[in-house]
C-alpha cells in the first residue's frame, strides 16, 4: 500500500527542509560537531517540527534506529508516561529504562516527545528529572505548538528552536514538485487555492492536494469543495453588501455559503477576519470596527449562543457601523 504524501514525501535530511533556514542552520552545526544538547521545538503545525527531529535521528543514528524512541504526549497525558511502559516497534519499554540504557550505536540515544505541551506538569517535573540524570547516554528532542505551557526547569535545561510558518512561495515550490512527480494535472488557481486554505501548514497543504488529485484535476472549485471552505471573494463580497447597507442580499449571499459549503459560523467568522483588511475602498477605521464585531459574535459562539442569530445580528451590525462612520 502507498504511503500518504505527506510520509512518501518528508524530507530525510536536514539539508532538504525547506522554509527553516536559521533552523536548519543551527542544526546542522549540532551534526558536524557530532553532539547536541536537549531540544525544543516549539512552532505551529505542519512547520517541520517532527520532520526537524526525524532528519536529526537519521543524521546520528543513521538507519538504525534502535536508539530512537517516539511518543506522543497526547496519547498518555499523565506522570505514567515517565514510570510505566509504552508501545513502539511491537516492543515494551518504559522511558526511563530506554534513557538509562547504553545505546548500541552512537553515543547517545534520542528520545522524541511530541506534543509535550500536553503533558501535565506532574509528568513534566518527571520528565525533567530524567532528562537531568541521563543526559551521558540520552538526549531529549520535545515537540509543541505552545512552548508556554512547559514548565521553565525543563525550558532551561533545552536549546530553545521557534519554528514559524512557512512561506507562501515554499509551500508552492513544494506542491509543484509534488504534482510533477506524481504527475498531477493542476492550475495555478487550485496551487493558490490550496495555500491560502493552509496557512503556512505544510502537512495541511499537501494532504489537500492528494485529495483534490483523486478527484481528477487541482483546480479551485475542488480545493474549496474538499476543503468545505468559501472562497474569498464570496465572504469579501457578504461584507462588502452589509456594509453598503444591502441586509437582504449579504443575507442571502451568506445562505448560499453555508448550505452549499456547508460552513458553521465558527467558519464564517474566521473567513470574514482574514477578509476584513483586504476590503478595498473601505476607510481603516471601518476595518477595525468590522474586526471587533466579528470578535464579539466569535466570543458569542463559543458561550453557545444561536450561529444563525449572531451570524445575522453582525450583518445588522455591520450596516449600522457603516452609518456611524
Amino acid at each position: 500500500m502507498e504511503l500518504p504524501w505527506t510520509e512518501k514525501y518528508r524530507p530525510k535530511k536536514l539539508s532538504d527542509m525547506v522554509g527553516q533556514e536559521a533552523v536548519v542552520e543551527r542544526l546542522q552545526a549540532y551534526v558536524e560537531k557530532k553532539s547536541m544538547p536537549h531540544l525544543l521545538f516549539a512552532g505551529p503545525a505542519g512547520t517541520g517540527k517532527t520532520t526537524a527531529a526525524i532528519c536529526l535521528a537519521n543524521a546520528f543514528l543513521g538507519d538504525i534506529h534502535h536508539d530512537f524512541l517516539e511518543l506522543n504526549a497526547s496519547d498518555e497525558r499523565g506522570i505514567d508516561v515517565m514510570r510505566t511502559k509504552s508501545q513502539q516497534r511491537n516492543e515494551a519499554t518504559s522511558l526511563k529504562d530506554f534513557a538509562r540504557t547504553r545505546p548500541i550505536s552512537g553515543d547517545f540515544k534520542i528520545v522524541f516527545l511530541d506534543e509535550a505541551d500536553a503533558l501535565t506538569s506532574d509528568a513534566q517535573t518527571a520528565l525533567r528529572r530524567t532528562m537531568e540524570s541521563y543526559t551521558t547516554t540520552c538526549r531529549f528532542i520535545l515537540s509543541c505548538n505552545y512552548s508556554s505551557k512547559i514548565i521553565e526547569p525543563i525550558q532551561s535545561r533545552c536549546a530553545v528552536f521557534r519554528f514559524k510558518r512557512i512561506s507562501r512561495e515554499d509551500i508552492k515550490k513544494r506542491l509543484l514538485y509534488i504534482c510533477k512527480h506524481e504527475n498531477v494535472a493542476h492550475t495555478e488557481e487550485g496551487i493558490n487555492a490550496i495555500i491560502y486554505v493552509s496557512e503556512g501548514d505544510v502537512r495541511h497543504s499537501i494532504n489537500i492536494l492528494q485529495s483534490a488529485a483523486s478527484l481528477g484535476k487541482v483546480d479551485e472549485q475542488n480545493v474549496y469543495q474538499i476543503t468545505s471552505r468559501a472562497r474569498p471573494d464570496d465572504v469579501k463580497n457578504v461584507l462588502e453588501l452589509a456594509l453598503a447597507g444591502k441586509f437582504l442580499d449579504a443575507r442571502n449571499l451568506l445562505d448560499k455559503l453555508m448550505i452549499n459549503h456547508g460552513l458553521s459560523g465558527e467558519d464564517i467568522l474566521l473567513q470574514m477576519n482574514r477578509e476584513a483588511m483586504s476590503l478595498e475602498g473601505v476607510p481603516d477605521v471601518t476595518k477595525v470596527g468590522v474586526i471587533d464585531l466579528v470578535g464579539e459574535a466569535n466570543f458569542a459562539l463559543v458561550e453557545g449562543a444561536n450561529e444563525r442569530i449572531q451570524i445575522e445580528a453582525l450583518i445588522a451590525r455591520l450596516m449600522l457601523l457603516t452609518k456611524k462612520h
